[in-house]
């Protein structure tokens, strides 16, 4: 190799590295004066819901950390659409945010025919924040006060119970439709387009079974309006201690756990998702909002962005395996 050519070499490693160095410093600026505006936390639902308590639990310490308002936007419509890309086509730089619902992001895309979004390539993911078992429950005009006796009446009466959901592929909808595939009874599918309207009907007897996350089904559990049958989880919850897993009432291995995640635009700066990250476990770690999220029927728990990607992928082959099974088709 001839010395100018060396030289040549040297000349544009000698670039490349203060490239890169810049790029470090440009980012580590971004990181350093983030947020720089409030941050808003779009919720793509009504308010009411267990989507809507995770924003709004999650918002208060993320707020006091970088001293910069964090605000809860409800974007209704679309069964989940309209609040998703509103988030999906926003400026990436974190200072617009998704209070991820598993429904939005693993139900939802396999039961349409043409999905408007992916949820893998479009958003990135922050940190899971929060798990809720679903509560298994019915009116209390079904005579049935476990799961294996609601199970027998099921089949005696096919096709004459009315389960609610929030919508297809909502984690109610798919939660019920995998109770029905592996317990072999036939449920009517009741759509609605929020927890509020869905309670109203399910008190008034219009809706005789129900699957949904503690937090809006709790005061009427207490009060005995609604039954509760089994927690579809591998778990009990210390809301509802007396109330046995779907395995323990007969159901084994039967799970639908809801969970509920932040994410960012896609292209949003490693160093914004990382500081986000990092804000998010640390609010975890508080004791006072763990024991808020015990109260309300649901569990903290963390996990970094490339554990919650591997959940994400793997719900959406799970989930997609069920509509095949059950023929489930889009609106």
């Amino acid at each position: 190799m001839t010395q100018a050519g060396g030289a040549s070499i040297g000349r544009r490693v000698l670039f490349a590295g203060a490239a890169a160095l810049g790029l470090t410093r440009r980012r580590n600026a971004v990181a350093a004066d983030y947020p720089t505006r409030p941050v808003s936390i779009v919720v793509a639902g009504p308010p009411g819901g267990t989507t809507d308590f995770s924003a709004r639990l999650i918002a208060a310490p993320l707020g006091e950390r970088p001293g910069v308002p964090v605000i809860v936007e409800n974007r209704a419509g679309g069964n989940g659409l309209v609040g998703v890309l509103s988030v999906i086509r926003a400026q990436p730089d974190g200072h617009v945010l998704l209070l991820g619902y598993c429904a939005n992001l693993t139900g939802r895309p396999v039961v349409e025919r043409r999905p408007e979004y992916d949820s893998r390539k479009d958003l990135a993911p922050v940190a899971l924040l929060i798990e809720a078992p679903q509560v298994m429950m019915v009116h209390p005009s079904i005579p049935a006060r476990t799961l294996a006796e609601f199970i027998a009446y099921a089949r005696q009466h096919p096709g004459r119970i009315n389960y609610a959901s929030s919508g297809n592929g909502s984690m109610q909808h798919l939660g019920t439709e995998l109770l029905k595939n592996r317990a072999g009874i036939d449920l009517v599918h009741v759509p609605y387009r929020g927890t509020g309207e869905t309670m109203n009907d399910v008190l008034a007897g219009r809706i005789q079974f129900y699957m949904t996350t503690p937090p809006p089904a709790l005061p009427f559990i207490r009060e005995g309006k609604l039954h509760a049958l089994a927690m579809a989880s591998s778990r009990r919850h210390p809301s509802l201690p007396e109330v046995p897993t779907a395995e323990e009432a007969g159901l084994p291995g039967f799970s639908a756990e809801a969970w509920f995640g932040l994410f960012a635009p896609r292209g949003t700066p490693p160093v914004v998702i990382a500081r986000l990250t990092q804000d998010c476990r640390a609010a975890l770690e508080q004791q006072a909002l763990q024991s808020r999220i015990l109260e309300a029927g649901a569990f903290a728990r963390y996990e970094d962005p490339a554990t919650l990607a591997a959940r994400i992928e793997r719900e959406l082959q799970d989930w997609a395996a069920l509509v095949r099974a059950q023929n489930i088709q889009p609106d």
